[in-house]
């Protein structure tokens, strides 16, 4: 699990880098799956990758910079839900569309689209959450 600590500030300063290390996993993944369909000439990984980037890089590491420079309480359930539900959003979003995409282990279609779909479903709620959380915590509360 991870330890929260507050800073100085009072807002979650190792919150951000955790979600930071967390996705920097996701980084190397993207790096791979580059390098496989460029190399292999095969493009049914592109989705996955472009997801990797947009989903697993970019949107987490936005979170962990309003982590960073907004206070939100240590006893924030909504910034709780909201960080897990995107970690494992993400990765059940992207795990799903490769078992979707690849199909690698013979499974059935509807598991497939259903893990997809799950995983999806799980992110969008993780978007929700962090916008009412920028609602919730405004200028007001700006740690900088």
């Amino acid at each position: 699990m991870c330890q929260i600590e507050r800073d100085n500030r009072g807002n979650w300063n190792e919150i951000s880098y955790f979600i930071i290390k967390n996705r920097c996993h996701l980084r190397i993944n993207r790096c791979i799956y580059g390098f496989t369909y460029c190399g292999a000439g095969d493009y049914v990984l592109r989705p996955i990758h472009a997801h990797i980037l947009v989903v697993g890089w970019l949107s987490l590491f936005a979170f962990s910079v309003y982590y960073r420079l907004y206070q939100v309480p240590q006893s924030s359930k909504l910034a709780f839900f909201q960080v897990w539900s995107s970690i494992i959003g993400s990765i059940g979003l992207t795990i799903g569309m490769w078992l979707y995409n690849v199909h690698p282990f013979g499974l059935p279609k509807v598991f497939d689209m259903v893990f997809f779909i799950v995983g999806g479903s799980i992110l969008l709620i993780s978007f929700i959450l962090f916008v009412l959380m920028t609602f919730k915590y405004t200028e007001n509360n700006k740690a900088v």
